[in-house]
């Protein structure tokens, strides 16, 4: 393991006899916002868990903050934020009483930031957290998660249960977050959310990390083809492709880096050159995911 703020080297895991994560390698640079996406059951919660070291993989490794995962001393731990898929805190507290527990845990507890974001967010301090709506609860959970200004956020589908104002008010948080200093890893399904904050994103399919990069580079490198039908030819088997749909008109290929070589040899092939677009950010995860 290097010094990265989180680093994953040949992870593997099986879960009930099928093989979850396989080999997966993943490096998290300081100050990023990294947005992990997959389709469901890909693998997104059980690499976030191993990371924190609350499931044990049966190969390879991992690293928070250059200390490994599965032995995280209370230091490190300190160092953290993390926010669950179902947030689990004790419902008979209210919000005021949840914070000052959870906050007793921690030294460097900011109440003052908490009560701010907790009227910001427009909680009320005197709610049982029994009786919050399932968006509320993750947005106290949000809350929970910054109040001893972590090094390193994990945020598993932070944003899956808020209405679009708590959303907008929870990206506008988490931007703030990286400028204090902050990195950030988060699973979402909304791409929308990653074009307005995350500066990286980690493709997660097939056990593996297929692709890592800049939102901005990745965008720039991807484009979409749109050929006549290719009789005899399989495409997807061409370097480069790394999406191939086959539809009534012919077949739109997604390709990453080698567009120009890759319409030559369609227009080779055919008599016809494709059209070439660059997809939106949904597209090309999608073609990733496949």
């Amino acid at each position: 393991m290097n010094d990265s703020v989180i680093a994953a080297a040949g992870l593997g895991i099986a879960l009930g006899g099928k093989q979850v994560l396989d080999g997966l390698d993943l490096e998290v640079p300081r100050g990023s916002i990294v947005g992990l996406v997959g389709r469901n059951g890909a693998g997104k919660t059980t690499l976030i868990r191993c990371l924190l070291g609350l499931a044990r993989p049966d190969a390879g490794g991992s690293a928070l903050l250059a200390e490994p995962s599965w032995d995280l001393p209370d230091a490190a731990k300190e160092r953290l934020g993390y926010v669950a898929q179902k947030p689990d805190h004790p419902p008979w507290l209210s919000v005021r009483d949840c914070c000052a527990y959870v906050g007793s845990f921690y030294r460097s507890w900011d109440a003052a930031r908490v009560a701010s974001l907790v009227e910001r967010w427009e909680l009320d301090p005197k709610q049982r957290v029994g009786r919050l709506s399932v968006g509320q609860q993750q947005a106290l959970a949000v809350i929970l998660a910054l109040g001893h200004a972590p090094e390193l956020l994990i945020l598993d589908e932070p944003a899956s249960a808020l209405d679009p104002v708590a959303r907008r008010r929870f990206l506008q948080t988490i931007a703030g977050e990286v400028a204090g200093g902050a990195t950030v890893l988060f699973s979402t399904h909304l791409t929308a959310d990653l074009e307005r904050v995350a500066d990286r994103i980690a493709i997660l399919a097939h056990g593996r990390i297929v692709v890592h990069d800049g939102i901005d580079a990745l965008r720039a490198r991807v484009r979409r083809l749109r050929c006549p039908p290719l009789p005899g030819v399989d495409p997807a088997t061409w370097p480069g492709v790394v999406g191939c749909e086959h539809t009534a008109d012919g077949v739109v290929l997604l390709v990453d880096g080698t567009a120009d070589d890759i319409a030559a040899r369609v227009a080779a092939a055919t008599g016809t050159a494709p059209a070439v677009d660059a997809p939106a950010l949904d597209d090309i995860v999608i073609g990733y995911e496949r």
